[in-house]
This record gives structure tokens, C-alpha cells and sequence, in this order.
């Protein structure tokens, strides 16, 4: 059983998420997500989500090796309330976006993230790695072969970039920009394909490779990704003699 926590989002395009924290109660946080924290807030790098308290050692640094794999940190930070009133601790989205609440009980027990979408939930929730099972995926994907899948039924809180579109599939098919991706429940089947016609994979300027969702339950698309931030900020930055590419 997770650890039952309150919580607030504060702001719109740069959110953090401030939760409160019982006596005795915890959160877990990839490294350096924290923002800030009240009194009587202890933190503690650990091996590991602490989802299963009788993980021996080997088991933990198995954990950790899979997270390394993935290129996420080998540790993560738990953060526990050791004074007598509730305090708050709050961490902050890594770039602009918005940050998604979920409720793992809600939607299954189970979701799948894209790489760096995690930053906490409440203790008792097993951090894991997933690896995708369509080879597609992994070689042409543009976001690798490895995601992130988080289980258990207390909140964990996710960010995408831009706005976040929410989609509950039925049964259809839904096919989006693989960097557009934030997660999906378990009832979900995830694959690339490759984008139809010469003209559109050569010109179209969308890329050659489409991730396809399908099945029944819920999406999360974000509509900035990192990498298309990223792509915008360098093709206007300035160059060696001082001028942006833009200019003349």
C-alpha cells in the first residue's frame, strides 16, 4: 500500500506540485527534482523506490542497474515528515509544461512512461524499467526501446511539456509524433511505424517513424517536447561570430 498524500499544483506553464506530508509519511522524487521543503522534512538518497521493504541488497542494486540502463540516476530521494505536524515538500517541473497527477488506483495500478516523465510519487510505488517488447520500437523510435513503468495505488505525478491531452482509447487507433508521447495505462499496445509515402517520410518535415497506440484505456500526449524545445533554441541561438542564424 502507498503512502495516502495531499497535494497542490501551483502555476500553469512552470508548475511544481507541493505535497503534504503526515507524521511518518513519504515521498519519493528523482534525484534533484526537489524544490523546496518546510521543517522537520528528512531526505535520504536511496538504492531503489522502498516499494518492497524486504528487497534484499542484491535486488536493490539489480533495480538500479535497470535505472542506469535506462539513463535515468541509480538512486532516488526519499523525503519523510519526521515531526509531529503536517510540512510540505514541493518539486518542481524540469522545463515548461504542465504536471499531471495520477491516480494509479484509478487507472489500473499500472502506467508507462516515456524517459524523464517521472518526478515522485508516494512511497510504496515501484519505480521500474519496461522494456518494449517491438524491436521497432527500440531501433526507430527516436525515444528508445526503454520506458519507465511505475505500479502500485497511491498518486504519482508526471510532467509533460506544453499542455497535456489526455485521451481515453476504446478500441482505436491513435497515431502521434513519437516525441508527443508521455504515457499510457496497461491496457494500452505501444509500437512505431513508419510514416506512408516517399514524398511525406522525405518533405513532410514529421519524421519517418510514427509511434501507434492502441487498445483500451487512457493517454497522456504533451504538445512541446523536449527535443522540439531543444531543436528551436539551438536553430535560433548565436553563433560563433556573435550572430543569430536568422540574421543577416
Amino acid at each position: 500500500m502507498a503512502h495516502k498524500v495531499d497535494y497542490d499544483i501551483i502555476g500553469n506553464s512552470m508548475p511544481a506540485v507541493e505535497i503534504e506530508l503526515d507524521p511518518g509519511e513519504s515521498v519519493i522524487a528523482e534525484a534533484g527534482a526537489m524544490n523546496y521543503m518546510e521543517d522537520d522534512i528528512e531526505f535520504e538518497t536511496k538504492l531503489g523506490d522502498g516499494a518492497d521493504p524486504d528487497q534484499g541488497m542484491l535486488g536493490k542494486m539489480f533495480s538500479a542497474g535497470k535505472r542506469m540502463l535506462g539513463g535515468e540516476s541509480l538512486f532516488m530521494t526519499h523525503f519523510t515528515n519526521g515531526g509531529s505536524q503536517k510540512r510540505r515538500v514541493a518539486f518542481a517541473a524540469p522545463y515548461p509544461g504542465a504536471i499531471v497527477a495520477v491516480d494509479m488506483a484509478a487507472n489500473g495500478g499500472e502506467i508507462t512512461l516515456q524517459k524523464d516523465s517521472f518526478i515522485c510519487a508516494a512511497k510504496g510505488t515501484k519505480v521500474d524499467i519496461a522494456f518494449n517488447k517491438r524491436l521497432g520500437a527500440g531501433f526507430f523510435g527516436g525515444e528508445g526501446f526503454i520506458l519507465e513503468k511505475l505500479t502500485g495505488d497511491g498518486m504519482a505525478f508526471v510532467h509533460a511539456g506544453g499542455t497535456v491531452i489526455e485521451k481515453e482509447l476504446t478500441g482505436g487507433t491513435l497515431r502521434v509524433d513519437t516525441g508527443c508521447l508521455v504515457g499510457f495505462t496497461s491496457g494500452i499496445d505501444f509500437d512505431i511505424t513508419l510514416s506512408s509515402g516517399l514524398k511525406s517520410m522525405l518533405f513532410g518535415g514529421e519524421g519517418l517513424f510514427l509511434t501507434t497506440l492502441s487498445g483500451h484505456g487512457k493517454v497522456w500526449l504533451q504538445s512541446l517536447p523536449f527535443s522540439r524545445l531543444s531543436d528551436r533554441i539551438l536553430a535560433n541561438a548565436p553563433n560563433i561570430g556573435g550572430k543569430s542564424q536568422g540574421e543577416s
